[in-house]
């Protein structure tokens, strides 16, 4: 049974960092293309992929804030945040893309 467990969700004010880690257990790590996205009402919107060869893209106003990368060692996958602003609030998930799993969610919220 594939498991996703994000961490590292929180408060933090404009102009800050954070550093989403999604843990995955079960199934063949390195072979995923994955995912991550937020939502803020109702949909979620991808905001970066990185196939298992770790090719990445973006959406495209979030590229050069945001960077997605994984460690198929340790089966995790990771999304840098910098320069954050108040409309990068939202819960982010992350997600295997082919199986359409997805974990429980991390809340960030930017504020002063």
């Amino acid at each position: 049974q594939v498991q996703l467990v994000e961490s590292g969700g929180g408060l933090v004010p404009p102009g800050g960092s954070l550093r989403l880690s999604c843990a995955v257990s079960g199934g063949t790590f390195s072979l995923y293309t994955l995912a991550w996205y937020r939502q803020t009402t109702g949909k979620r919107n991808v905001v970066a992929r990185i196939a298992s060869g770790g090719e990445t893209e973006y959406e495209d106003s979030l590229q050069g804030r945001f960077t997605i990368s994984r460690d198929n060692v340790k089966n995790m996958l990771y999304l840098q945040m910098d320069n954050l602003t108040p409309e990068d609030t939202a819960v982010y998930f992350c997600k295997i893309e082919f199986y359409g799993l997805w974990g429980q969610g991390t809340q960030v919220t930017v504020s002063a």
